[in-house]
């Protein structure tokens, strides 16, 4: 089973930075897709960043030019640089896996962003 741990949440003030990390574990293939996604309350869980196995990335237009995503030689660890940081970004952020044909989620790591 592939397990993904998130971390380097926290309070940030707006106009901040922070970086998260997410470490991968069980994995069997470095033919992936990697992904952040964030998750407000009462809100569906959105995806705004996402790193192709060729190390292409797309991001929503909402982080767009904020946030950037990268990830080690061997994509089991990948980090999300957030920059500019508002308080519509406050959310949990989840780190997944796409590994033959499956999904893997972490258990997210809490983003909050003052005034």
């Amino acid at each position: 089973q592939v397990q993904l741990v998130e971390s380097g949440g926290g309070l940030v003030e707006a106009g901040g930075s922070l970086r998260l990390s997410c470490t991968a574990s069980g994995t069997h293939s470095r033919i992936n897709v990697m992904y952040w996604y964030r998750q407000s309350p009462g809100k569906q869980r959105e995806m705004i960043a996402q790193m192709y196995n060729s190390g292409d990335t797309d991001y929503a237009d909402s982080v767009k030019g904020r946030f950037t995503m990268s990830r080690d030689s061997s994509a089991t660890r990948v980090w999300l640089d957030m920059n500019n940081l508002k308080q519509e970004d406050t959310a949990v952020y989840y780190c997944k896996r796409f590994e033959n044909g499956a999904d893997y989620w972490g258990q997210g790591t809490q983003v909050t962003v003052s005034a």
